[in-house]
């Protein structure tokens, strides 16, 4: 087999039901298995994936077990070549594998390939390709200089070697991932995609950042504005550092300086902006048509259409590629005040979302 795709999902239902209708077709012409560990759902992640992805591997945890030890579970039931460790709340394109599996065919000493994300908004994610976190660049983020933090040497759409990789997405062998005994289940959650990068790199590995493909990750990166963000981020650096660093003055004092920090700092909270109550339909469906009627802005796109600005779209994920729908967001995404959502294959739900730092919502279409 030549790829196992992990999900690691913990109560986004909705959001995995998504990922996988585009995980599905875009392993369609690859000898490939989706496997998903569930990490103790309340919701009825289990039974959605039992009842609508009969293929689909599940491995359902009877506690959380957090991020690492999940998908190490996970790489354990896998037979593939290659795996691919992906966020339930992504969407990937239908060429997504076929194109960085390509690629890593061809690379000599492979670590770990990663691809470009986007938000729900369109907008490129920069974690999707970043530098070593050293005491220094850390310091810099804490006070707001990221540009270090950041892989700012490779453009959004090129491909080239970096140092990090982000663990919503990260594509690799399975015998390299074995070598380096997994992710690290000292890290609960944050700071286990730095380390299994940083390791691969040790041992003269070299990892990648392909521009090539696009992926929709739902949930960015939270700013250090986020209060139980930075109170993560800053113990999982502490480890990372404990770990691979000789401690000194400067390591310890950024990391207290980093902690007592988080207790002080606000939460973000909700983004301001409003999606529009006008409400484009990008494809034609009688099903929709027939809930949607009753709204007299709504309108009805040819895929060909062009997409005004102060709108909320609505993408028909079953008249149009996966492929289509992230393009558009990124064609589109200079307008702030437009909004968009997907509606997936045969269900009566939207998902989208207009900021990178708080997580995507579902809509029930009764509600709109």
């Amino acid at each position: 087999m030549k790829l196992s795709v992990i999900i690691l999902n913990y109560n986004v239902r909705y959001f995995l039901e998504l990922c996988l209708q585009s995980v599905e077709q875009a392993i369609e012409n690859i000898d490939a298995e989706i496997i998903v560990v569930d990490n103790n759902s309340a919701d009825d992640s289990c039974d959605m994936v039992q009842a609508k992805f009969p293929n689909v591997k599940l491995i359902s945890n009877s506690e959380n077990v957090g991020f690492s030890k999940g998908n190490n579970i996970g790489v354990q039931h896998a037979t593939g070549e290659y795996v691919c460790i992906l966020n339930p709340d992504t969407v990937v394109s239908e060429e997504t594998f076929t194109k960085l599996i390509a690629f890593a065919e061809q690379q000599a000493n492979l670590g770990i390939v990663g691809c470009k994300l986007i938000d729900g908004t369109g907008h490129f994610l920069p974690e999707s390709k970043r530098n070593l976190p050293t005491p220094v660049v850390a310091l810099k983020k804490l006070l707001g200089f990221s540009n270090s933090y950041y892989a700012n040497h490779i453009e959004e759409n090129e491909t080239g070697e970096v140092q990090i990789l982000v663990g919503a997405f990260m594509l690799l062998r399975r015998n390299l991932y074995n070598q380096l005994h997994g992710f690290d289940e000292d890290f609960f959650m944050y700071g286990e995609d730095i380390d299994l990068s940083y390791r691969a790199t040790k041992l003269g590995f070299k990892n990648y950042y392909n521009g090539a493909t696009t992926v929709i990750h739902f949930k960015g990166e939270s700013t250090l504005k986020d209060q139980l963000y930075a109170k993560r981020f800053f113990g999982a650096m502490k480890l990372f550092y404990q770990k691979h660093y000789k401690s000194n003055m400067l390591i310890n004092l950024l990391v207290y300086f980093g902690i007592r920090l988080a207790y002080f700092t606000k939460s973000s909270g909700e983004p301001k902006i409003k999606c529009s109550s006008n409400i484009w339909f990008y494809g034609k469906s009688t099903y929709l048509q027939s809930q949607l009627v009753r709204i007299n802005t709504v309108n009805f796109l040819e895929k060909d259409a062009s997409i005004d600005n102060n709108v909320t779209v609505i993408f028909d994920a079953n008249m149009m590629s996966f492929k289509f729908i992230i393009e558009q967001f990124i064609q589109n995404r200079i307008k702030r005040t437009t909004c968009f959502k997907i509606l997936p294959k045969k269900v009566n739900f939207i998902i989208g979302s207009h900021t990178a730092n708080i997580q995507g919502k579902v809509m029930w279409l009764k509600d709109i």
